[in-house]
């Protein structure tokens, strides 16, 4: 079983940037795809970003392309989301996701950390 640990959330302007990271354990972390999820008060869990276990490949959701940036170090078992431009309705909590195999497909992650709270001000 995979333990996925958040961190980097905060209270950011619009505008600004915050780096998110996630640490992994537990198993074989550079064999899987590894992704970012978010859930703003009130709504449903909405995929953000994925990578592909070599990085080679990524997949965005459209309200954040151009903007995030998804990127990992399997040296250190971490995975990493740049978000730049910020907006408010990009407040919410972050949670990083880990899939059983190499993929990009929303769909396909099922194990999740606690998540961190990201907060955008206007």
């Amino acid at each position: 079983q995979v333990q996925l640990v958040e961190s980097g959330g905060g209270l950011v302007q619009a505008g600004g940037s915050l780096r998110l990271s996630c640490a992994a354990s537990g198993r074989t972390f550079r064999y899987y795809g590894m992704g970012w999820f978010r859930q703003a008060p009130g709504k449903e869990r909405e995929f953000v970003a994925a990578i592909s276990s070599s990085g080679g490949r990524t997949n965005y959701a459209v309200s954040v392309k151009g903007r995030f940036s998804i990127s990992r170090d399997n040296t250190k078992n971490t995975v990493y989301l740049q978000m730049n431009s910020m907006k408010p309705e990009d407040t919410a909590v972050y949670y990083c996701a880990a899939a059983g195999i190499d993929t990009i497909t929303p769909s396909n992650f099922g194990s999740w950390g606690q998540g961190t709270q990201v907060t955008v001000s206007s």
